[in-house]
């Protein structure tokens, strides 16, 4: 399984090690725990369901640090069918300028008008939203909306997080 963390280590706010998760992980007792980068990405291995894995992940963080933070669990099937499934990789647009959001729900735009924002787009599939953002993720007036009025709240990867995540999911098998 593949756990994403909301909002850990993003703009110096929300410090949590890599080795404090890790550490939260194992004393849930998950096995073959490693992270990716300091934003947050966790893999392991679990029984149960991906919510339960989170619940438990979330409450154990709690348990040891002063942060609580949102977390979202994807199987490796279901990352993989997040990598399948991304419409603007399959039109070839340049993996730099692409973001996934991760939410618990159907994602959708919600309230957001995105023809508003182009050539900025968004695709809702499943609990996933696509985002092709071609001046950045920093700078995108449609992520900004999203986070204003979009209907699913969650966590956002950039391209290459989600494909690393994948292929290092892809190793533990």
């Amino acid at each position: 399984m593949v756990a994403l963390l909301r909002g850990v280590n993003v703009g110096g706010k929300s410090s949590l090690s890599m080795a404090d998760l890790r550490a939260a992980a194992e004393a849930c007792g998950f096995e073959h725990v490693r992270t990716y980068i300091q934003s947050g990405n966790l893999l392991l291995s679990a029984p149960g369901s991906p919510a339960g894995v989170a619940q438990k992940l979330r409450r154990s963080i709690a348990e040891r640090t002063t942060l609580d933070p949102h977390v979202i669990v994807r199987t490796h099937a279901e990352l993989a069918g997040v990598v399948e499934r991304n419409p603007f990789a399959r039109r070839g647009e340049d993996p730099a300028h692409l973001h996934v959001v991760f939410s618990e729900t159907e994602a959708s735009l919600g309230s957001v008008d995105g023809a508003a924002y182009a050539p900025e787009e968004a695709v809702g599939s499943g609990r996933e939203l696509y985002l092709f953002l071609p001046n950045g993720l920093g700078r995108s007036k449609l992520a900004a909306a999203l986070g204003r009025g979009g209907s699913a709240a969650g966590t956002t990867r950039n391209w290459r997080t989600v494909t690393k995540l994948l292929e290092l999911a892809n190793e533990m098998r």
